[in-house]
């Protein structure tokens, strides 16, 4: 039984390795889908696992670790930065707006508490521990991996930050729970009001981009033989004229359409211009198209091919060309009014509106072929990679602080996926992975990191919390998650009087804290947690691990 002692001990042994992350990985994932009521920690159990196996001896060949660390901390956020990046700048508008000023608020707020028990404790807890505290309090795997490799630039001899994560995390999920029910009871809030009007305010959520479809007769005789572009320019709002009866006939306009009194037609245009349109042209109607002369159909065709990426729909001239009206664009799940100028990407679904065999060959033209987005962008991915390591080793010197601040090999990465993400069409670059890749790809890199630390932390995790200032790391930790979500929950609603659901999702996004999401959802029915978390992640995520190597590189 020689070579399965060794294949279990010999830390040289490749199969030695590979055998050690399955046991860690698959254990953890195991253990993590035990659920607490909604709660569970999901592979955050990984990093107990690896602690476990660490102390028992099970400590790998640190060079390899390393490797697997740092190899898994970029794909992790890679792939969360190809995820935010189309939505990341446009959160930004409006109420995504307020809404980002309080996560930057909670992010601020959990420095300054930091930095606070740092002096309280008279430098008891150094600042590269209460990093890690701070990570493990707002349940941030990216912040730790980035003060790890600041800690590295340093050349800090000092504990393990994984052993301060460790400690708080548990309380990082429980704390952030109890936060928000605290704020529910001492605020008053009705969770039946607050639904309703959440409820209410997603039916008319985006009027300027979401569509609105309707049948309109031509009933103003101002319009009578005027020409269909003459009559856009006219009332000044974009709109969108599929299909038009015209003495019995069903035809698809153009703009040199000459429009006459009782002309029927199918109207598609942004929600807040649907009275102008309506007021201007006639009146609403109902019609029923399938009985006309002339049988159109309307079908969403999936654009697969990669030279139509950041095309606008202008460009494409679908309506010369085929004869066909595009109404509205679905990406990701949500329907965007087809505007002249407006981009597809890869992924999108394009709503069409013709005859048949018109749309039969517009469907050969995007693509339409499903099979193609199965396959990942490999090119993409590799080559944002690169650029993120390029960009994340450059150093930038800031005043006071003795070492040049780097992005490293967690910022890097994500500033060029994010950027990827939103811009990449502009360079004939398909950074569109379907969500199971993505997930994949992302759920990986998390377990190898998470597994690395683990393994890495254990030799002296017992003895550091045992032993040492562990119960000190735990309640560091319930501050830092606690006071600063008090602090913003009562903010936001007494201030701005945010919808508790919405203000619950900021919350959640603000601290990274995934697993308080379905705990939040169990509340409501309506979308509200779920908006707000989105809205404000990827900022969040942005700013987490850019503080974590900042208070390093400036303090430790």
């Amino acid at each position: 039984m020689d070579w399965l002692f060794r294949l279990f001990t010999d830390v040289n042994s490749v199969a030695h390795i590979i055998v050690l992350y399955a046991l860690v990985i698959s254990v953890g994932v195991l253990l993590g889908k035990i659920k607490f009521g909604n709660i569970s920690l999901g592979v955050t159990f990984i990093l107990f696992v690896g602690i476990v196996c660490g102390h028992l001896g099970f400590t790998g060949n640190a060079a390899i670790l390393d490797f697997v660390q740092n190899f898994g901390l970029i794909l992790f956020v890679f792939c969360i930065g190809l995820q935010v990046g189309p939505s990341f700048f446009s959160s930004f508008k409006t109420g995504g707006l307020r809404m980002n000023m309080l996560a930057f608020m909670l992010v601020s707020l959990n420095i300054i508490a930091t930095l606070l028990l740092y002096y309280a404790l008279d430098g008891r807890i150094d600042i590269p521990m209460l990093t890690g505290i701070m990570c493990g309090a707002v349940t941030n795997t990216p912040g730790l991996g980035a003060a790890n490799e600041a800690l590295a630039q340093i050349g800090y001899q000092g504990g393990q930050i994984a052993t301060g994560y460790a400690c708080a995390y548990p309380l990082g999920v429980l704390g952030i729970i109890t936060s928000l029910i605290v704020v529910k009871y001492a605020l008053r809030i009705n969770l039946d009001k607050e639904n309703e009007e959440v409820r209410n305010q997603e039916a008319t959520a985006d009027p300027h981009i979401q569509p609105f479809m309707m049948h309109l007769e031509l009933r103003n005789q101002a319009l009578d033989g005027m020409k269909l572009g003459d009559v856009k320019k006219l009332i000044g709002r974009d709109f969108i004229i599929s299909r038009i009866l015209q003495n019995g006939h069903v035809t698809i306009p153009d703009k040199d359409t000459v429009l006459l009194m009782g002309n029927q037609m199918f109207c598609v245009c942004a929600q807040t211009d649907k009275d102008a349109i309506t007021a201007f042209i006639g009146a609403q109607i109902t019609v029923d198209w399938q009985k006309q002369d002339m049988p159109m159909v309307s079908r969403r065709i999936l654009v697969t091919r990669s030279k139509l990426n950041g095309k606008t729909i202008g460009e494409l001239h679908l309506r010369t060309l085929y004869g066909i009206n595009v109404t509205r664009i679905n990406r990701s799940g949500t329907d965007i009014f087809a505007t002249h100028d407006l981009t597809i990407q890869v992924g999108d679904r394009v709503m069409c509106v013709g005859p048949q065999d018109a749309v039969d060959r517009v469907a050969r033209k995007l693509g339409n072929e499903l099979q193609r987005l199965d396959h990942p962008n490999i090119l993409t991915i590799f080559v944002g990679i690169l650029l993120g390591i390029v960009l994340g080793s450059f150093p930038i010197a800031f005043p006071l602080m003795p070492t040049p601040m780097k992005l490293g090999l967690a910022g890097g990465p994500l500033i060029v996926a994010i950027l990827l993400g939103r811009f990449g069409y502009k360079f004939r670059l398909v950074s569109y992975t379907t969500m199971s890749a993505n997930l994949m790809l992302r759920e990986i890199g998390l377990a190898l990191f998470l597994a690395s630390v683990g393994i890495k932390a254990g030799a002296s995790f017992f003895e550091a919390v045992f032993q040492g200032d562990g119960l000190l790391y735990v309640a560091c930790g319930a501050v830092i998650t606690i006071v600063p979500a008090l602090v913003v929950g009562f903010f936001a609603r007494l201030r701005f009087k945010t919808n508790y659901f919405t203000l619950s999702g900021v919350i959640i996004g603000a601290t990274t804290n995934a697993p308080v999401l379905p705990y939040v959802n169990s509340l409501t029915t309506a979308n509200a947690p779920s908006v707000g978390y989105s809205t404000v992640y990827p900022l969040a995520t942005f700013l987490r691990i850019i503080v974590g190597q900042t208070l390093i590189l400036f303090m430790a």
